[in-house]
């Protein structure tokens, strides 16, 4: 970190399955891992760290959208270690004079998400699922929901963040990254159906535990003190990250439909 002006914060180990499995991986990474990063920016002299927060912290809530200011009320180890990561953030900034600003991401999507491990974001794994002529695997009833971003929606949350004014990230302000709308998995798969252009199947699995039932987040706050606006829509962001996985990122892939080859 030595010369460093701004430090972007994204490494992790991500998702709630894992953490529930493993909970104290979750906590070296996620929280220690945080912890050490902000000491060594500290060390070097960086003027600022930007870290990649979560939905999760806000836990199951009941309160529609999300707002920053709303209680937080973890759900998971994986959640619990993104809120320590924030709250280090707040400390470095108060106490040691380290300018942070916290982005909750609100489950992020896009091109390279990795479809092969058994804790594998839901999307890229119904677009492999979809191709390959495999049912697509469904938690529960399938209408939880979640507000989907793009992931060039929080590339520019992050960019904005960097080079906003001190005055934002001398306190350790939080911030929403999402766009500010709710899809459930049901939804999903309904688009995906327009998109491929055949019915696909559907196979059912138990809920798994750590899982909230809805995200939506209020993104009012970003909007106006960081400029952040979601670029990408939801359905547009599915469209090009279907013909991401289909125009050849990925050789196991099949091409099953002519909008996958647009």
């Amino acid at each position: 970190l030595n010369g460093i002006d701004t430090v972007l914060h994204q490494a992790a180990l991500r998702s709630v399955p894992r953490s529930v499995d493993d909970p104290i991986s979750s906590n070296d990474v996620n929280a220690t891992g945080t912890l050490e990063l902000l000491m060594a920016a500290r060390a070097a002299g960086a003027r600022r760290v930007v870290y990649a927060s979560s939905s999760s912290v806000y836990g199951d809530s009941k309160i529609f959208p999300q707002k920053e200011s709303h209680p937080t009320s973890p759900l998971s180890p994986y959640a619990v270690s993104k809120l320590a990561g924030e709250n280090y953030c707040r400390v470095f900034s108060k106490t040691f004079g380290l300018e942070t600003v916290s982005l909750r991401y609100f489950n992020v999507f896009g091109p390279r998400q990795n479809p092969e491990s058994k804790y594998a974001a839901v999307i890229p794994k119904f677009i492999e699922s979809a191709s390959l002529g495999r049912p697509l695997e469904v938690h529960g009833d399938g209408k939880q929901s979640r507000d989907f971003s793009h992931v060039y929606n929080v590339a520019r949350a992050n960019l904005l963040a960097a080079s906003a004014p001190s005055s934002v990230a001398r306190s350790g302000q939080v911030f929403n990254i999402a766009c500010g709308e709710t899809h459930s998995l049901v939804e999903i798969i309904r688009i995906l159906e327009r998109i491929f252009g055949a019915k696909l199947h559907i196979g059912k699995t138990p809920s798994r535990a750590g899982d909230v039932r809805k995200t939506r987040a209020d993104i009012s706050s970003a909007r106006k003190t960081l400029g952040y606006e979601p670029s990408v829509g939801f359905e547009d962001g599915l469209k090009m990250t279907v013909a991401w996985f289909l125009g050849n990122k990925n050789p196991r892939l099949l091409l099953t439909s002519t909008e996958g080859k647009q």
